[in-house]
Protein backbone atom coordinates (compact mmCIF):
# COMPACT_ATOMS: atom_id res chain seq x y z
CA UNK A 1 0.00 0.00 0.00
CA UNK A 2 1.18 3.54 -0.68
CA UNK A 3 1.85 6.08 1.54
CA UNK A 4 -1.03 8.25 -0.06
CA UNK A 5 -3.79 5.00 0.73
CA UNK A 6 -1.82 4.49 4.27
CA UNK A 7 -2.64 8.73 5.43
CA UNK A 8 -6.16 8.54 4.01
CA UNK A 9 -6.69 5.47 5.54
CA UNK A 10 -5.56 6.93 8.82
CA UNK A 11 -7.33 10.07 8.57
CA UNK A 12 -10.43 8.72 7.81
CA UNK A 13 -10.18 6.30 11.00
CA UNK A 14 -9.42 9.06 12.91
CA UNK A 15 -12.78 10.78 11.68
CA UNK A 16 -14.63 8.04 12.65
CA UNK A 17 -12.79 7.86 15.56
CA UNK A 18 -13.58 11.63 16.67
CA UNK A 19 -17.17 11.49 15.59
CA UNK A 20 -18.19 8.30 17.17
CA UNK A 21 -16.70 10.17 20.68
CA UNK A 22 -18.52 13.41 20.08
CA UNK A 23 -21.84 11.63 19.17
CA UNK A 24 -21.51 9.12 21.98
CA UNK A 25 -20.75 11.84 24.82
CA UNK A 26 -23.06 13.91 27.15
CA UNK A 27 -23.90 16.49 25.90
CA UNK A 28 -23.45 15.54 21.60
CA UNK A 29 -20.56 17.75 19.98
CA UNK A 30 -18.73 17.86 17.20
CA UNK A 31 -15.14 19.17 16.07
CA UNK A 32 -14.93 21.83 14.05
CA UNK A 33 -12.02 20.77 12.02
CA UNK A 34 -14.06 18.13 10.15
CA UNK A 35 -16.53 21.06 8.60
CA UNK A 36 -14.10 21.44 5.55
CA UNK A 37 -14.47 18.88 3.28
CA UNK A 38 -14.71 19.83 -0.30
CA UNK A 39 -18.25 21.28 -0.07
CA UNK A 40 -17.61 22.62 3.26
CA UNK A 41 -15.12 24.46 1.71
CA UNK A 42 -17.21 25.80 -1.05
CA UNK A 43 -19.96 26.43 1.69
CA UNK A 44 -17.08 28.58 3.67
CA UNK A 45 -15.86 30.45 0.34
CA UNK A 46 -20.07 31.56 0.50
CA UNK A 47 -20.13 32.74 4.10
CA UNK A 48 -17.13 34.41 3.25
CA UNK A 49 -18.21 36.45 0.82
CA UNK A 50 -21.58 37.60 3.01
CA UNK A 51 -22.03 41.14 3.90
CA UNK A 52 -22.93 40.10 7.66
CA UNK A 53 -19.60 38.29 7.75
CA UNK A 54 -17.43 41.20 8.30
CA UNK A 55 -14.34 38.70 9.66
CA UNK A 56 -13.61 37.98 6.12
CA UNK A 57 -13.15 41.79 4.56
CA UNK A 58 -11.06 43.03 7.91
CA UNK A 59 -8.43 40.84 7.89
CA UNK A 60 -8.23 40.97 4.30
CA UNK A 61 -7.37 44.99 4.64
CA UNK A 62 -4.92 43.96 7.51
CA UNK A 63 -2.95 41.75 4.89
CA UNK A 64 -3.82 44.04 1.67
CA UNK A 65 -2.68 46.94 2.80
CA UNK A 66 0.17 46.24 5.86
CA UNK A 67 2.09 43.33 4.72
CA UNK A 68 4.80 45.92 4.07
CA UNK A 69 5.23 46.36 7.79
CA UNK A 70 4.55 42.85 8.19
CA UNK A 71 7.22 41.84 6.47
CA UNK A 72 9.42 43.87 7.97
CA UNK A 73 9.36 42.25 11.06
CA UNK A 74 9.77 39.03 9.73
CA UNK A 75 12.84 40.20 7.68
CA UNK A 76 14.70 42.34 10.63
CA UNK A 77 16.58 38.54 12.20
CA UNK A 78 17.88 38.62 8.39
CA UNK A 79 17.79 35.02 8.27
CA UNK A 80 16.37 31.93 5.63
CA UNK A 81 13.24 30.76 7.42
CA UNK A 82 10.07 28.33 6.51
CA UNK A 83 6.68 30.40 6.10
CA UNK A 84 4.30 27.68 7.88
CA UNK A 85 0.46 28.44 7.12
CA UNK A 86 -1.94 26.38 9.91
CA UNK A 87 -5.38 26.05 8.06
CA UNK A 88 -4.01 27.66 4.72
CA UNK A 89 -7.61 27.39 3.19
CA UNK A 90 -7.35 29.01 -0.43
CA UNK A 91 -4.86 31.91 1.08
CA UNK A 92 -6.59 34.85 -0.74
CA UNK A 93 -5.51 36.41 2.76
CA UNK A 94 -2.00 35.54 3.19
CA UNK A 95 -1.33 36.11 -0.77
CA UNK A 96 -0.40 39.12 0.06
CA UNK A 97 2.21 38.36 2.69
CA UNK A 98 3.62 35.42 0.24
CA UNK A 99 3.62 38.28 -2.99
CA UNK A 100 5.67 40.93 -0.90
CA UNK A 101 8.14 38.22 0.75
CA UNK A 102 8.70 36.74 -2.55
CA UNK A 103 9.21 40.29 -4.46
CA UNK A 104 11.97 41.35 -1.85
CA UNK A 105 13.82 38.00 -2.47
CA UNK A 106 13.69 36.71 0.83
CA UNK A 107 14.99 33.31 0.92
CA UNK A 108 11.47 31.29 2.46
CA UNK A 109 10.05 28.36 1.33
CA UNK A 110 5.76 28.33 2.11
CA UNK A 111 4.39 24.92 4.01
CA UNK A 112 0.27 25.29 4.07
CA UNK A 113 -0.93 22.99 5.81
CA UNK A 114 -4.53 21.83 5.84
CA UNK A 115 -6.61 19.30 6.55
CA UNK A 116 -8.26 19.15 3.46
CA UNK A 117 -7.18 17.11 0.75
CA UNK A 118 -8.78 19.35 -1.83
CA UNK A 119 -7.34 22.69 -0.38
CA UNK A 120 -3.71 21.72 -0.51
CA UNK A 121 -3.95 20.22 -3.84
CA UNK A 122 -5.52 23.63 -5.04
CA UNK A 123 -2.49 25.55 -3.29
CA UNK A 124 0.45 23.56 -5.06
CA UNK A 125 -1.31 23.89 -8.22
CA UNK A 126 -2.44 27.60 -8.39
CA UNK A 127 -0.20 29.42 -5.99
CA UNK A 128 3.18 29.02 -8.35
CA UNK A 129 0.93 30.35 -11.22
CA UNK A 130 0.05 33.18 -9.16
CA UNK A 131 3.40 34.09 -7.81
CA UNK A 132 6.56 32.85 -9.47
CA UNK A 133 9.89 31.83 -8.01
CA UNK A 134 7.32 30.64 -4.71
CA UNK A 135 8.68 27.87 -3.23
CA UNK A 136 6.10 25.54 -1.71
CA UNK A 137 5.54 22.50 0.15
CA UNK A 138 1.89 21.66 0.57
CA UNK A 139 0.76 19.39 4.15
CA UNK A 140 -1.78 17.59 4.53
CA UNK A 141 -2.95 16.57 8.12
CA UNK A 142 -2.75 17.13 11.99
CA UNK A 143 -1.14 20.79 12.46
CA UNK A 144 1.47 19.38 15.18
CA UNK A 145 2.15 16.25 12.90
CA UNK A 146 2.68 18.51 9.74
CA UNK A 147 4.79 20.68 12.28
CA UNK A 148 6.73 17.85 13.36
CA UNK A 149 7.81 16.75 9.88
CA UNK A 150 8.44 20.25 9.04
CA UNK A 151 11.06 20.51 11.68
CA UNK A 152 12.79 17.67 10.52
CA UNK A 153 13.19 18.53 6.71
CA UNK A 154 14.87 21.69 7.78
CA UNK A 155 16.29 23.49 10.70
CA UNK A 156 15.66 27.21 9.33
CA UNK A 157 13.89 29.88 11.62
CA UNK A 158 10.16 29.54 11.80
CA UNK A 159 7.75 31.71 10.77
CA UNK A 160 3.70 30.38 11.65
CA UNK A 161 0.48 31.95 10.58
CA UNK A 162 -2.50 30.84 12.12
CA UNK A 163 -5.04 33.53 10.34
CA UNK A 164 -8.59 33.65 9.89
CA UNK A 165 -9.87 34.11 13.46
CA UNK A 166 -9.12 30.28 13.70
CA UNK A 167 -7.96 30.33 17.34
CA UNK A 168 -11.74 31.75 17.87
CA UNK A 169 -12.50 27.74 17.29
CA UNK A 170 -11.43 26.98 20.63
CA UNK A 171 -12.78 27.59 24.18
CA UNK A 172 -9.93 29.80 26.36
CA UNK A 173 -8.53 27.39 27.79
CA UNK A 174 -8.18 24.87 25.02
CA UNK A 175 -6.33 28.39 23.29
CA UNK A 176 -4.36 28.47 25.84
CA UNK A 177 -3.27 24.68 25.49
CA UNK A 178 -2.62 24.71 21.76
CA UNK A 179 -0.42 28.38 22.10
CA UNK A 180 1.61 26.38 25.05
CA UNK A 181 1.51 23.22 22.00
CA UNK A 182 3.34 25.47 19.74
CA UNK A 183 5.57 27.24 21.84
CA UNK A 184 7.17 23.90 22.72
CA UNK A 185 7.49 23.00 18.81
CA UNK A 186 9.79 26.47 18.39
CA UNK A 187 13.14 27.69 19.22
CA UNK A 188 13.96 31.38 20.04
CA UNK A 189 13.37 33.73 17.29
CA UNK A 190 10.88 31.80 15.79
CA UNK A 191 7.40 33.76 15.43
CA UNK A 192 3.48 33.41 15.15
CA UNK A 193 1.85 36.03 13.41
CA UNK A 194 -1.91 34.95 14.67
CA UNK A 195 -5.41 36.15 13.78
CA UNK A 196 -8.40 37.35 16.37
CA UNK A 197 -11.43 38.52 15.95
CA UNK A 198 -11.97 41.35 18.85
CA UNK A 199 -15.20 42.04 20.93
CA UNK A 200 -17.70 44.21 19.57
CA UNK A 201 -21.52 45.12 18.99
CA UNK A 202 -23.29 41.77 20.00
CA UNK A 203 -25.62 42.38 17.47
CA UNK A 204 -23.04 42.44 14.38
CA UNK A 205 -21.16 39.45 15.82
CA UNK A 206 -24.43 37.17 15.64
CA UNK A 207 -25.20 38.29 12.42
CA UNK A 208 -22.00 37.01 11.00
CA UNK A 209 -22.98 33.52 12.27
CA UNK A 210 -26.77 33.63 11.84
CA UNK A 211 -27.34 34.88 8.42
CA UNK A 212 -31.26 34.67 6.79
CA UNK A 213 -29.99 32.94 3.79
CA UNK A 214 -28.92 30.06 5.58
CA UNK A 215 -25.49 29.69 4.61
CA UNK A 216 -24.23 29.32 7.85
CA UNK A 217 -26.99 26.65 9.01
CA UNK A 218 -25.86 24.66 5.33
CA UNK A 219 -22.23 24.96 6.77
CA UNK A 220 -22.96 23.28 9.94
CA UNK A 221 -25.66 20.90 8.54
CA UNK A 222 -22.65 19.39 5.67
CA UNK A 223 -20.72 18.21 8.45
CA UNK A 224 -23.89 15.25 8.77
CA UNK A 225 -24.09 14.71 5.36
CA UNK A 226 -20.38 13.82 5.17
CA UNK A 227 -20.93 11.64 7.94
CA UNK A 228 -23.62 10.18 5.76
CA UNK A 229 -21.21 10.20 2.40
CA UNK A 230 -17.97 8.89 4.11
CA UNK A 231 -18.98 6.78 7.30
CA UNK A 232 -22.16 5.28 5.95
CA UNK A 233 -24.31 7.44 7.93
CA UNK A 234 -28.25 7.59 7.88
CA UNK A 235 -28.75 11.39 9.15
CA UNK A 236 -32.19 13.11 8.02
CA UNK A 237 -30.51 16.34 6.98
CA UNK A 238 -34.68 18.06 7.07
CA UNK A 239 -34.23 16.73 11.46
CA UNK A 240 -32.24 19.25 12.49
CA UNK A 241 -31.83 22.94 12.67
CA UNK A 242 -29.41 25.43 13.04
CA UNK A 243 -28.70 27.81 16.54
CA UNK A 244 -26.40 30.28 16.87
CA UNK A 245 -26.09 32.48 20.40
CA UNK A 246 -23.00 34.91 21.72
CA UNK A 247 -22.62 35.92 25.05
CA UNK A 248 -20.89 39.36 25.13
CA UNK A 249 -19.45 38.71 28.80
CA UNK A 250 -17.63 35.57 28.06
CA UNK A 251 -16.94 36.39 24.23
CA UNK A 252 -18.14 33.03 23.05
CA UNK A 253 -20.39 32.35 20.17
CA UNK A 254 -21.88 29.20 19.88
CA UNK A 255 -23.17 27.33 17.04
CA UNK A 256 -25.47 23.89 17.55
CA UNK A 257 -27.66 21.68 15.49
CA UNK A 258 -31.14 21.40 17.26
CA UNK A 259 -33.10 17.89 16.74
CA UNK A 260 -36.61 18.67 15.52
CA UNK A 261 -38.05 15.41 16.51
CA UNK A 262 -37.45 12.07 18.78
CA UNK A 263 -35.01 10.13 16.26
CA UNK A 264 -32.25 7.13 15.60
CA UNK A 265 -29.65 7.46 13.58
CA UNK A 266 -26.65 5.23 12.57
CA UNK A 267 -23.11 5.80 11.50
CA UNK A 268 -22.23 2.44 9.26
CA UNK A 269 -22.32 -0.44 11.78
CA UNK A 270 -20.32 1.09 14.23
CA UNK A 271 -22.91 2.92 16.19
CA UNK A 272 -26.50 3.68 16.96
CA UNK A 273 -27.43 7.30 18.05
CA UNK A 274 -30.09 8.29 19.88
CA UNK A 275 -31.93 11.87 19.85
CA UNK A 276 -34.61 13.27 21.52
CA UNK A 277 -36.78 15.79 20.44
CA UNK A 278 -34.78 19.71 21.25
CA UNK A 279 -31.78 17.96 22.05
CA UNK A 280 -28.38 19.64 20.60
CA UNK A 281 -25.25 18.77 19.29
CA UNK A 282 -22.71 21.77 20.17
CA UNK A 283 -21.12 22.03 16.62
CA UNK A 284 -18.53 25.05 16.94
CA UNK A 285 -17.23 28.05 18.77
CA UNK A 286 -16.31 31.29 17.71
CA UNK A 287 -14.48 32.90 20.81
CA UNK A 288 -13.97 36.67 20.15
CA UNK A 289 -11.19 38.59 22.57
CA UNK A 290 -10.50 42.05 23.96
CA UNK A 291 -7.09 42.91 23.25
CA UNK A 292 -5.84 42.73 27.12
CA UNK A 293 -7.14 38.92 26.94
CA UNK A 294 -5.11 38.20 24.00
CA UNK A 295 -1.96 40.32 25.56
CA UNK A 296 -2.45 37.83 28.83
CA UNK A 297 -2.88 34.60 26.28
CA UNK A 298 0.60 35.66 24.62
CA UNK A 299 2.31 36.36 28.06
CA UNK A 300 1.08 33.17 29.59
CA UNK A 301 1.59 30.79 27.07
CA UNK A 302 5.53 32.12 26.56
CA UNK A 303 5.51 34.20 23.67
CA UNK A 304 6.18 38.07 23.83
CA UNK A 305 4.30 40.32 21.31
CA UNK A 306 6.16 42.13 19.11
CA UNK A 307 3.82 43.85 17.27
CA UNK A 308 -0.84 44.13 16.56
CA UNK A 309 -2.11 44.95 13.26
CA UNK A 310 -5.46 46.44 13.41
CA UNK A 311 -8.35 46.77 10.52
CA UNK A 312 -9.56 50.76 10.17
CA UNK A 313 -12.21 49.88 12.37
CA UNK A 314 -10.15 47.91 15.06
CA UNK A 315 -13.11 44.67 14.29
CA UNK A 316 -9.30 42.05 13.91
CA UNK A 317 -6.04 42.05 14.99
CA UNK A 318 -3.08 40.27 13.57
CA UNK A 319 -0.93 40.07 16.08
CA UNK A 320 3.04 39.04 16.01
CA UNK A 321 4.26 37.26 18.65
CA UNK A 322 8.09 35.96 19.32
CA UNK A 323 9.84 33.63 20.88
CA UNK A 324 12.48 34.98 23.03
CA UNK A 325 15.51 33.79 23.71
CA UNK A 326 15.97 32.04 27.39
CA UNK A 327 18.17 33.80 29.27
CA UNK A 328 19.63 30.96 32.48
Amino acid sequence: MNTTIERSSSLKEQFLSDILEGLQAEPKFMQAKYFYDEQGDYIFQQIMEMESYYLTNAEMEILATQSGSIADQIALANTEFDLIELGAGDATKSIHLLKELTNRKLDFTYFPIDISAHVIADLEQRLPTQIPNLKITGLHGDYFEMLKRTATESGRRKVLLFMGANIGNMSIEEAEAFCAELKSTLSAGDMLIIGFDLKKNPKQILAAYDDPAGITSDFNINLLARINKELNGDFNLKNFEHYASYDPQSGACKSYLISLTDQEVHVGPYATVHFSKNEYIFMEISQKYALKEIEKLAEKTGFKIQKHFFDGNKYFVDTMWIVEQQTT
